[in-house]
């Protein structure tokens, strides 16, 4: 049986004793009872922390106690009543205060307390939580920890102290050693030392020079040491250790920066869209949210982590190793893969989302919050496809200031090329990623929106302003309003070209751009290019006078209605040529490309990339070449790397000419290969072309199918197919009725009714026996006039172009001199009577032409005709390649050339790869003629040389009407030399003002500042030519040399930021600085509505300059107004992200416009650095060429736009005057005298 357990009574009663007299609290409680509800008030006293209770306040013995050490006291609520009593009793205790004290072991009942008084309750619960000592036990608790700490501690000292006594004991020992062996070398001095002079007390003089000698020692010590440490800070180790850590701190900042646009993409747009896809009524599925955000919320969650874990390096400063932290995240960076895949996916479902209104609503709506800043959803889609580049290029300047002898140096080169793997996978599809939210973009300007940009296939490839003539049903010219001010007006278009399209938009007052209802989308397989306009037509004749040959017109003829012609006016010959080249470029690729297919599909059941998988040298990588994966807009694979010669050779290949790839080669040349070089190569292809062309591109031009042949054989098909095609079948000439039907695949080719088309019926009536021959099929007999020997006339003495040695002396009028006769013989041939095979036709003829059996992407003289009494076993046209590129190129010209038989012409293979190799050059030195201007005006022998080939050209007596119009043109574009430049040059202006009439800034409205600031900016960026922009030159020592346009740039920036600085600064008072301020600001904004954001950084940078931003009185001044539009501005340049915000706002926006060109040298840096122009092997790095032409070509296309500003001398002298602008010494020292430094 369990005892009692035992306490002092006595002491007890003295306690309870003390508490009456002398306790803390101290006063009436009711406490309830354990047996049941009811409460008993009791006298209760507190002493320490003993709780005792008393019948009534006079009682001298205590009715119990508490221990209230380890307890807690907390409020309690009022308990329920049973019975219904009183209302004032039941107010009366609705007003008490409850309160329990509970005890912290099992078994002990909670004590329950009232009193009449809250805050009498409260007084209570704090005496009984001090009386509990749970401070003190806390206190106890910490106290505890430490004590144990220190335990631990003493332990690990003296577990120190006893490895130090052991080696203090084995020092001692190894002491003793060495005593005994000094001992030893003591003794054996003392034998060689006959006499020795034992001294026992030094010369105190010595004692002094021995404590001076330490005294040195010392203090030569400390100032070795001292000038170790500043030589150390100094040395290029430390500068690179600080460069070093400083690149880590901004990889710290630009990883923060990519977490939260990460966490704006997910919790901004992926998850709301989520939540929108499981309502009611969804405008968007979940298959939908998932192909948009692939891998999106999983790319956040991995950089969370690696943020976190560099923000815990940076804790750990200055000792920063991250090489651990890149191996825990490589093997993570596979998901950016998938992200990459399907990245082109995901903008082209979105595309197709925003289709929805609802949707496209709600994004709307989304991307409206201010925490997006004005980004789209496709910007913060795209911002991971930069990440990996970012990782290399911080890796890359880590490893460039990390010793070879670092620990971190082996696993930041592993990392950095796992990374570079990574890289080339994300690099294949940047340029289609970039092409699509190019399209994108231009899609969402256009009010009524355009579903063909939706296409991925779509590859932008130029745009700008230009007047559209109008026009009548026959497409002649209204001559009305020729001339008139109110067709520059009116008659403006935005024109945005394609591959495949071209759109023409008129934009509205608030800047919206909506197409035309009529001929606004034009399919470029429907049209016909003709730059010039036929000699032989009186309008034609009439507008080029008026329009000073600044006009082109496009044929287009839609199959579902009637045919129409678009003229359009170019500002000037230069763009003229450059937007004619493109269009023509674009239509040949779509034409040949259609008649490939075509060809393939119906001969030999071989598809096109089929027939590349059939070239190992188009896609498999080998020595001298590497491919990527995507493909150009011939469906060929891009080249990444390759030798010269076969980057030549892809130019001269005659089955296909990329023009991303001709303008990038043509942009990037002279950085792997010479002029001269080029030139040859398009002069051997023109001369040799057998012996120049891939052997295995002539086995594809004329081979067929074996396959497929004997299919047929064994199908009973029609014999004809079992032929081999050593040589193309013969074409025979139809008859049409229709001008505008002579569609020309071709570089230039007026319209003309009178020439016959070619049809490919008649190679299938003469190859198979049991066709049953048409009548119109047969090609009617030659009724022209004899025709003319080209090539006898040419040879003549009288009409040779020379040679060079005749004018040795002057090569100027030389060059002038072969330009003229070239031209002059060009028009003389032009006009030469050819043989007319074409007859007119008859309304029979034309009805049989009304139903041919045809594929969407063949030319429609082109089509095949199925004559009437033809069977289902001949349905099949037989062409074979080879005639595929016989209509192509030699059947452009409609028209047979003279002293040749267009039987005998179209058997012959040579003449066919003549033809096409002719083309081919002409269409290459056409486009560098035309878009590459400045090399021919660099270097005369270039041009004699290109003279002599065309020359050449000219004197080919097979060569087609279109072929020597095209030459011609050539001719033409290569005579007009400066003169023809209508431009205004800095220089002109310069020279104009210096005798204007002087103005002053007070009287220059903030209109004419910005225009004329906008019209100097253009000039002075129009004229930098993009050789310029190659090799870093402006970053050389020689730079002035190699670069001096794009120093002349960057002196005029600087000049005119300096002018707005000096303006400010002129003004003595406080309200004339304020008001200077707010006038350049509003030029600022209204540069910005012009789009010259060169112009906004100028001023910005001017105000931002200490000099004028330190002015606090100044700025006090200016209005709210003024500087929230600072702000917006300079929110618009600001170089964060590397000018994402101005970027954007570029690529929204239409030429002209004048960009900042820092942004693009910065780009070109970036390329020129982390890249390399050759591989180890010795290969151009042509995916390098690719990115740097793509740079060039956005700049050339805000270069090739002009404004419409006319030019005022009297505000451009005010801008140009050296005189007002003040040195930066002496722009501080003014503000110092305006306003001086305020005392510490």
């Amino acid at each position: 049986m369990q005892k009692s357990v035992r306490y002092n009574e006595g002491h007890a009663l003295y306690l309870a004793f003390l508490a009456r007299k002398e306790g803390t609290k101290r006063g009436f409680l009711s406490k309830k009872a354990t047996e049941a509800s009811r409460w008993h008030e009791k006298w209760f006293a507190l002493y320490q922390n003993v709780l005792f209770y008393f019948e009534g306040e006079q009682s001298c013995r205590p009715a119990g106690m508490y221990l209230l050490e380890g307890c807690s006291c907390e409020r309690a609520l009022a308990p329920p009543r049973a019975g219904a009593g009183p209302g004032g009793a039941r107010d009366a205790l609705d007003k008490q205060y409850y309160f329990t004290v509970l005890f912290g072991h099992e078994g002990q009942k909670p004590l329950e307390l009232r009193c009449e008084e809250e805050q009498d309750g409260k007084e209570w619960m704090e005496a009984i939580h001090q009386a509990s000592y749970a401070d003190i036990l806390i206190e106890r608790e910490v106290l505890m920890q430490k004590y144990i700490h220190l335990v631990q501690i003493v332990e690990t000292e003296k577990i120190a102290a006893n490895q130090l006594r052991h080696q203090l004991e084995d020092q001692d020992t190894e002491i003793e050693r060495l005593k005994s062996e000094i001992i030893a070398l003591n003794k054996t001095k003392e034998r060689m030392r006959p006499y020795q002079s034992n001294q026992e007390d030094e010369d105190p003089d010595i004692k002094k020079i021995k404590k001076v000698q330490s005294f040195m020692r010392g203090w030569l010590c400390r100032r070795k040491w001292k000038t170790i440490v500043q030589d150390y800070i100094c040395s290029p180790h430390a500068e690179s250790m600080r460069k070093r850590n400083q690149i880590v701190f901004t990889m710290v900042e630009a990883e923060s920066e990519y977490v939260h646009q990460l966490y704006i993409l997910v919790n901004g747009f992926l998850r709301p869209l989520r939540m929108a896809a499981s309502s009611k009524k969804p405008p968007i599925s979940h298959d939908d949210v998932s192909s948009i955000f692939l891998n999106s919320e999983t790319i956040m969650f991995l950089h969370e982590i690696f943020h976190q874990g560099l923000k815990a390096r940076i804790a750990n400063w200055p000792t920063l190793i991250l090489a651990d932290l890149f191996d825990i995240l490589l093997p993570m960076l596979n998901i950016y893969q998938e992200f990459v895949r399907n990245h082109q996916y995901s903008l082209q479902v979105l595309a197709n989302c925003k289709q929805n209104r609802d949707f496209d609503k709600l994004l709307k709506q989304y991307e409206a919050n201010p925490a997006c800043e004005g980004r789209m959803l496709e910007t913060f889609l795209t911002y991971p496809m930069f990440q990996i580049p970012r990782y290399i290029i911080t890796l890359h300047e880590l490893l460039a200031h990390t010793p070879h002898e670092h620990v971190e140096r082996k696993s930041l080169e592993f990392a950095k090329s796992k990374l570079e793997e990574l890289s080339r996978v994300m690099h294949d599809e940047v340029s289609d990623t970039e092409n699509i939210r190019k399209n994108l973009a231009i899609e969402r300007m256009i009010v009524e929106g355009c579903d063909i940009l939706l296409d991925t296939s779509q590859t932008f490839i130029r745009q700008g302003s230009l007047i559209q003539v109008p026009s009548v049903e026959r497409g002649k010219l209204s001559k009305v309003r020729l001339g008139s001010l109110s067709l520059k007006k009116e008659g403006e278009r935005q024109c945005f070209l394609f591959t495949k399209h071209f759109l023409i938009c008129t934009r509205s007052s608030g800047g919206k751009l909506h197409l035309l209802k009529t001929g606004g989308v034009l399919s470029l397989i429907e049209c016909t290019l003709v730059e010039e306009p036929d000699t032989s037509d009186d309008d034609s004749k009439g507008s080029g006078q008026v329009f000073g040959h600044l006009d082109f017109k496009i044929v287009v003829e839609p199959p579902d209605a009637a045919p129409f012609t678009v003229v359009l006016l170019a500002p000037s010959r230069q763009e003229k040529a450059a937007w004619t080249s493109d269009i023509s470029q674009c239509v040949d690729n779509i034409r040949c490309n259609g008649l490939m297919t075509i060809v393939f599909e119906e001969n030999s059941k071989v598809s096109v990339p089929h027939m590349i998988k059939s070239d190992a040298r188009l896609h498999k990588d080998d020595t001298d070449i590497c491919f990527s994966k995507t493909l150009n807009s011939c469906k060929v694979p891009q080249i990444r790397y390759a030798s010269v010669e076969r980057l030549l050779e892809r130019l001269t290949d005659l089955r296909f000419l990329s023009i991303d790839f001709l303008n990038t080669f043509l942009h990037t040349y002279r950085i792997f290969t010479t002029a001269a070089v080029v030139l040859g190569k398009l002069s051997d292809i023109y001369k040799r072309p057998f012996t120049s062309i891939p052997v295995r591109s002539l086995e594809l031009f004329f081979a067929t199918s074996q396959n497929s042949r004997g299919e047929h054989l064994v199908d009973g098909k029609s014999p004809r197919l079992c032929r081999k095609f050593s040589s193309p079948p013969p074409l025979a000439v139809s008859r049409t009725s229709s001008p505008v039907r002579a569609r020309k695949l071709s570089l230039t080719s007026p319209l003309n009714s009178r020439i016959g088309v070619l049809d490919l019926t008649a190679s299938s009536a003469s190859s198979s026996p049991t066709t049953t021959h048409s009548p119109a099929a047969s090609p009617p007999p030659h009724t022209g006039k004899v025709p003319l020997d080209l090539s006898r006339g040419l040879s003549s003495p009288e009409q040779s172009p020379g040679s060079v040695e005749e004018h040795v002396d002057n090569p100027r009028v030389d060059l002038c001199n072969k330009l003229k006769r070239s031209i002059q013989r060009a028009a003389v041939l032009e006009s030469a009577p050819v043989d007319r095979a074409g007859v007119e036709s008859s309304p029979a003829a034309d009805a049989t032409e009304l139903s041919p059996c045809r594929s969407p992407s063949t030319p429609r003289h082109l089509r095949y005709r199925q004559p009437g009494g033809q069977t289902a076993d001949n349905s099949h046209c037989s062409v074979s390649p080879a005639s595929a590129f016989a209509i192509a190129t030699a059947a452009a010209g409609h028209g047979s050339p003279p002293g040749f038989n267009n039987t005998e012409r179209t058997c012959d293979k040579e003449f066919i790869i003549r033809r096409t190799a002719t083309n081919r050059v002409l269409n290459v030195l056409r486009h560098w003629v035309s878009k590459h201007a400045q090399d021919f005006e660099l270097n005369n022998e270039l041009k004699m040389n290109v003279l002599n080939l065309l020359e050449e050209v000219l004197r080919d007596p097979d060569l087609l009407p279109q072929e020597r119009k095209a030459t011609a043109n050539i001719l033409r574009a290569l005579s007009q030399d400066d003169q023809d430049d209508i431009h205004l040059k800095l220089e002109d202006i310069i020279q104009l003002t210096d005798c204007a009439k002087a103005e002053c800034f007070e009287t220059l409205s903030a209109m004419e500042l910005a225009e004329q600031i906008t019209l100097l900016d253009h000039i002075v960026f129009r004229s930098i030519p993009y050789e310029e922009f190659l090799g870093q030159g402006w970053m050389k020592l020689d730079k002035n040399e190699r670069t001096p346009y794009i120093m002349k740039t960057s002196q005029h920036f600087n000049d005119m930021s300096n002018l707005v600085a000096s303006q400010i600064m002129n003004y003595a008072d406080v309200s004339s600085r304020a008001n200077a301020i707010e006038k350049w600001v509003a030029v600022a904004d209204i540069c910005r509505c012009l789009h010259n954001y060169n112009g906004v950084l100028e001023i910005t940078s001017a105000l931002n300059r200490s000099a004028i931003y330190r002015l606090k009185k100044t700025w006090a001044k200016v209005s709210k107004q003024t500087k929230a539009l600072m702000d917006k501005l300079q929110k618009t340049i600001s170089s964060e992200g590397r000018f994402k915000n101005l970027r954007e706002t570029l690529k929204n926006c239409n030429p002209p416009a004048v960009p900042y060109l820092g942004m693009y040298l910065t780009d070109l840096a970036f390329i020129e650095e982390g890249t390399p122009n050759f591989t180890e092997e010795g290969l151009v790095n042509f995916s390098k060429m690719r990115m740097i032409s793509h740079i060039i070509r956005e700049i050339r296309q805000f270069q090739q736009t002009s404004y419409r500003i006319d030019h005022q001398p009297k505000v451009t002298q005010y801008l140009l005057d050296k005189a007002l602008i003040i040195d930066e010494d002496t722009l501080y020292e003014l503000s110092l005298k305006i306003e001086p430094r305020l005392p510490a």
